[in-house]
């Protein structure tokens, strides 16, 4: 089995009532196909990037579950056929990858290539080389 991250975006006129419930039945879903959930996280009422289906916000929830193709083509059908849902995304988790460090700024990174030159006073004049 592989991991899986699923987020789904519902209209903010569903009732909380209602969003708990489609969260049930996803569950039931992946418990179904012999899948285990890792996590649920409602991550709450955010404004979208650009409207979707003439929605300006959306109410986000995260699934993190182990399971096959199967479970997440299951899933993805389910989620297609409610009026609930505006948008989802499926994303496979490999576990061999680990996440790349950020880099280094490269302001940093030049100021410390560079040579720290010698200060002069202002009353003594560097040789001149003739």
């Amino acid at each position: 089995m592989a991991k899986y991250e699923m987020m789904f975006i519902t209209r903010t006129d569903i009732p909380e009532e209602q969003i708990d419930k489609l969260i049930a039945q996803m569950e039931g879903v992946i418990s179904g196909m012999d899948g285990k959930t890792e996590k649920v996280e409602k991550m709450g009422r955010r404004r979208l990037a650009y409207r979707i289906r003439r929605q300006r916000e959306g109410y986000y929830v995260l699934f993190v579950f182990d399971g096959t193709g199967d479970t997440v083509r299951e899933f993805e059908r389910r989620l297609k056929v409610s009026d609930a849902v505006i948008k989802y995304m499926a994303v496979r988790v490999d576990e061999r990858v680990k996440p790349v460090p950020k880099p280094k700024p490269a302001v940093a990174e030049s100021a410390a290539a560079a040579p720290a030159s010698p200060e002069v006073p202002a009353d003594e004049e560097a040789p001149s080389q003739s």
